[in-house]
């Protein structure tokens, strides 16, 4: 199986202009844990839930839903967005993709063809798939 075959298509992304609070707002809303933050359609970096959570002056100082927000509006996805992102081919092995994610200990590898970002490959949709395998061989044995 390619990674093609699995990845989402219709991916989320920002500028690197973005403010946090944008960032923040768009992850809760969309139930995201990852957005790549584009320059064109180039993958220029990733921002996690990861990078939020490590921006937040709350968990440090205390402080009110709208403090924190205020927070997150003065700091750019620039100042904190990983920018060696690593990527995946549409045409790579879901495997290959799934070993690369375990082994650098990485939630997703943004999918880029010809320079250009074309999807979004996460944990998530490698879990689905391993989930729908597995059932097929569990029926499988149940029929033999």
């Amino acid at each position: 199986m390619r990674v093609r075959d699995l990845m989402q298509k219709d991916v989320l992304t920002l500028s690197v202009d973005a403010t946090l609070d944008i960032a923040d707002g768009l992850m809760r809303v969309d139930r995201v844990r990852h957005i790549p933050i584009v320059s064109g359609a180039s993958v220029v970096g990733l921002v996690s839930e990861r990078d939020l959570l490590r921006a937040a002056v709350s968990s440090l100082m205390n402080t009110k839903p709208r403090e924190d927000q205020a927070w997150l509006e003065g700091i750019s996805v620039a100042e904190v967005m990983t920018r060696e992102v690593l990527t995946a081919h549409p045409d790579a092995d879901v495997s290959v993709a799934a070993e690369m994610m375990l082994s650098e200990r990485i939630g997703c590898l943004p999918v880029v063809e010809d320079g250009e970002l074309v999807g979004l490959l996460s944990e998530t949709d490698c879990l689905r798939h391993f989930s729908r395998v597995m059932r097929d061989v569990d029926e499988k044995i149940v029929e033999g």
